[in-house]
């Protein structure tokens, strides 16, 4: 079983890398969270947000996460950003799910694009399509749910500037993990 489960982790990591967002994936998920409730409401009040259609993550003992992204300042698209994750921990399986951080001013979205932006230590708990997030770090806490494409829901605050909404894709995965999202920053050309 142990050698099935590491076998299916390392499937996960390789293909990881080879799973990048394309420009056809970001309006499909700008416009779920646009109708997923509560995290529709910040679109008309943040000063810009990062999309990620796509975070794939694995962990036997040992996990990582990787996610590619687009960077929105103001609703109009000025760079590209990544996100990697490695955490040590209880934890198994493997899961899916889309992002969305909004920045409530400048001053929060100059932080992220500064070139590398790192949140602290999270827990998470995500199965099949419902999920539940809660984040404690350099943006303070935030807490989220989704039980479906039509209901992202977080604390409905800003947090040190930043407002984090998950919506799963699909996996099942138990985690108690400790570990911290690392964002890379680099403006469209």
């Amino acid at each position: 079983m142990r050698a099935q489960l590491s076998r299916l982790l390392l499937m996960v990591l390789i293909a990881l890398p080879f799973s990048p967002a394309f420009a056809d994936d970001y309006a499909p998920t700008i416009k779920v969270f646009r109708n997923a409730g509560e995290s529709g409401t910040f679109f008309a009040s943040s000063y810009g947000y990062a999309v990620f259609p796509t975070i794939g993550k694995g962990g036997v003992g040992i996990g990582a996460a990787h996610g590619s992204g687009r960077v929105y300042e103001k609703g109009h698209y000025v760079g590209d950003t990544s996100m990697n994750q490695v955490t040590v921990g209880m934890q198994l399986g493997g899961q899916a799910y889309s992002q969305i951080i909004f920045f409530q001013n400048k001053q929060a979205f100059d932080d992220f694009t500064s070139g590398n932006f790192e949140f602290g230590a999270q827990a998470t708990a995500v199965a099949i399509t419902a999920g539940a997030s809660a984040q404690a770090g350099s943006t303070g806490a935030s807490a989220g749910a989704s039980g479906t494409k039509n209901s992202a829901a977080t604390a409905s605050k800003y947090n040190k500037g930043m407002a984090v909404f998950t919506v799963a894709k699909g996996g099942l995965m138990y985690e108690a993990s400790i570990g911290g999202q690392k964002f890379s920053y680099k403006p469209k050309k």
